[in-house]
């Protein structure tokens, strides 16, 4: 009888053996002997065996399948020594010159890293007592609570409570998914369990405090602080700490900004927790759940300084790639004044706002000025520094900056490059030059440029010349020293844009941006030494050691004599000739320019200490209606300049002993009849201005 036959007899009948002549014999079972074994069958003891019996081969097969899936599990682990070298997201910030955070850069997480001592000692009790209150005392796993969780899930049929410890969140944070699953629990345990053997309490407490989400897009302690209260971690109070603790059951949740009822519900478990594990007192923690929390205005800008943080934006991502800047914690420094950041917003906003409100005209019918944007650029000559940068009127409705991206005609915003160009070839400010209409043959033909007003002047020195904006004579001037040279010489002053060697150049027939007249002016305003534009003046990392320190390097481009008598021609522009409506109580130089049709009006003006340009028009080139240089864009300058020199007394250029004074402009010059030949496309506009100014 094989083995399968005996189970399956022995179930229906029991064996004798008696004697050696009843060896193999099968009866019945019966009688007392049969009531006996059913009774014995039926006990409660051997039920309960039984039962012992089978939660051990169940205990035992769930603990050899654990065995195995965490050989499993293990072997597929990330080393935990890779966090020595794991270095978190954390925001780049970008500041003005006084500090103002301009921008705060990041993917989704929102992180500043901060060492354990930098934050309040409310956060770490507070998180201790309600997150993991044997912290000090396990290696990694709490037994008794993975125990009690074990027994709430079983009956919930469910994965509702995980029992984790701080190392193991770490861990789930660091290396894991958050979806619950055996699979992940486990790594969770063998991962803590080797973070503890790794590192430190303290360690893994500030891993835990950096790393962890608080809602809002705000990782780490530092951002939660700064996020909810506006302040430093370290300085978290009680009741801003149970309240910031209180929303890591569910950050969005609870956040005070969407649901302060919720919040304050989360607070008060935090308080009390505190105050049943004696951390805190009872009526301490009744004080601070009835404290008034100031919770912290919502940041709704993306920038501040829209135009200008942008463009320094984009010289990160252009030099440390946008990733990089987006994660690595830079701290950037950069030159802007945000009181004239400020005041240069509402210059340019006011003025785009009046050009569209209506007046009389010259008809008495109803118009007005007819532009849309507008730009207003201001830099320090003798840096370089960049202290005001609006690029259009409103940076929520078009985001091209018409400061650095913009090229447009200058007008005759080029014309001091002309008279450079002559002051070199020996001309002084008191040369004569004749007037009058002229012809040019050119390969496109006939050229004969013309004066704003069609009147002319006579014999005229060049200061009065450039004063009055004089059509003819800068293009005379032109073909007299050569194209080429005026065009080398705006080249080496800061016009990077490409230039024609034409005729018509000295009215503005090529497009710059106002980046690249700033910077040229900037000669002039700084003595002819040449200082580029520049945004940043450091940038650190998250350390603090230095990424980048911008050094001031001037470069002398002009003679200073040279310098010395076009901004002194400059000054009577202002004075006397078209820039009238930018002067102020004390020593200022500057040109007007506009363009064909009126498609643009610039004003550029400076002192010693302050160089800035502005501009107004339409994106589309649509003309305006009679607007020019001397006109809007010079009030607008005057505007602005009287606001931001307030605190900067008056100061008058450097000068030097060979400066001709507008006083000897009637002597005899060089006077001169310049050659009637050269090629040039037809001319653009001057500076005069038919427009009520009382009306803007």
């Amino acid at each position: 009888m094989n083995s399968n036959q005996f189970n399956f007899n022995f179930r229906s009948t029991r064996l004798i053996f008696r004697s050696k002549h009843h060896i193999g014999k099968v009866t019945r079972s019966g009688g007392r002997n049969a009531a006996a074994h059913r009774k014995a069958k039926n006990s409660p003891n051997l039920l309960i065996k039984r039962l012992l019996f089978g939660a051990t081969v169940v205990i035992g097969v769930g603990i050899g399948v654990l065995a195995v899936a965490s050989i499993v599990v293990a072997k597929n682990l990330p080393n935990v020594d890779s966090i020595s070298t794991y270095i978190p997201a954390e925001t780049t910030k970008i500041y003005s010159n006084n500090n103002i955070v301009l921008a705060e850069l990041h993917l989704e997480e929102n992180r500043e890293v901060i060492p354990l001592e930098n934050i309040s000692p409310f956060i770490k009790q507070a998180v201790l007592a309600t997150e993991d209150t044997d912290f000090y005392q396990h290696h990694g796993i709490n037994i008794k609570g993975m125990f009690r969780a074990a027994l709430k899930n079983t009956f919930a049929l469910s994965f509702s409570e995980g029992a984790s410890t701080l190392t193991q969140q770490l861990a789930r944070n660091l290396f894991l998914t958050k979806k619950k699953k055996l699979s992940r629990k486990i790594a969770e345990i063998i991962l803590a369990v080797q973070i503890e053997r790794k590192y430190t309490k303290n360690e893994i407490l500030e891993m835990y405090l950096n790393q962890v989400y608080w809602g809002h897009n705000s990782y780490g302690i530092e951002s939660a602080a700064q996020l909810y209260f506006g302040k430093h971690a370290r300085d978290l109070n009680l009741s801003e700490s149970a309240m910031i603790i209180g929303l890591l059951k569910g950050p969005e949740l609870y956040s005070p900004f969407r649901n302060y009822s919720y919040a304050k519900q989360r607070q008060r478990t935090v308080l009390n927790r505190m105050a049943k594990l004696k951390v805190i007192t009872q009526e301490q923690a009744n004080n601070a759940f009835i404290e008034d929390l100031q919770l912290a205005q919502r940041k709704t800008f993306r920038y501040r300084a829209p135009y200008f943080t942008s463009y320094i934006v984009n010289q990160l991502y252009s030099t440390y790639g946008e990733e990089s800047t987006l994660t690595s914690g830079m701290q950037v420094y950069t030159t802007l004044d945000y009181e004239l950041q400020m005041l240069a917003e509402e210059v340019v906003k006011n003025y785009v706002a009046k050009s569209r409100k209506p007046y009389y005209g010259a008809n008495r019918a109803e118009e007005n000025y007819n532009f849309s944007q507008a730009a207003l650029m201001a830099v320090d000559p003798t840096t370089g520094y960049i202290k005001a940068l609006q690029g259009g009127a409103d940076y929520k409705e078009n985001q091209y900056n018409r400061c650095t991206q913009a090229r447009r005609q200058p007008g005759s915003t080029f014309k001091p490059f002309v008279y450079i160009a002559a002051l070199e070839k020996g001309f002084s400010p008191a040369s004569i030059v004749q007037d009058s209409p002229i012809t040019f043959s050119t390969s496109q033909g006939p050229y004969s440029p013309a004066n704003y007003t069609h009147t002319y002047m006579g014999n005229i020195t060049l200061r009065k010349a450039l004063e009055n904006s004089i059509n003819v004579v800068a293009v005379k001037l032109n073909n007299l020293v050569g194209p080429e040279n005026i065009i080398r010489l705006a080249h080496a002053m800061g016009i990077a844009s490409p230039l024609q060697a034409v005729l018509s150049l000295p009215l503005g027939a090529n497009e710059v941006t106002m980046m690249e007249l700033v910077t040229a002016y900037s000669v002039i305003a700084n003595n002819g030494l040449r200082n580029d534009p520049t945004g940043i003046i450091k940038i650190q990392d998250r350390e603090g050691g230095v990424l980048f320190k911008h050094q001031v390097h001037p470069k002398r481009v002009l003679d200073e004599n040279i310098a010395a008598n076009i901004v002194d021609m400059m000054k009577g522009v202002v004075r006397y000739g078209t820039g009238q409506n930018a002067n102020l109580p004390r020593p200022v130089a500057g040109k007007t320019g506009t363009t064909s049709d009126y498609k643009d009006a610039w004003f550029l003006g400076f002192v010693p200490q302050l160089v800035c340009a502005t501009w107004v028009g339409n994106d589309d080139n649509t003309p305006m209606n009679k607007v020019t240089g001397g006109s809007v864009p010079a009030l607008m300058w005057r505007d602005f300049m009287k606001e931001a020199l307030k605190n900067i007394p008056p100061t008058d250029f450097a000068r030097s002993g060979e400066i001709t004074k507008r006083a000897d402009e009637d002597a005899t010059g060089n006077a001169s009849e310049l050659p009637q030949d050269a090629s040039s496309p037809p001319p653009n506009g001057t500076d005069q201005s038919s427009i009520d100014f009382n009306t803007l």
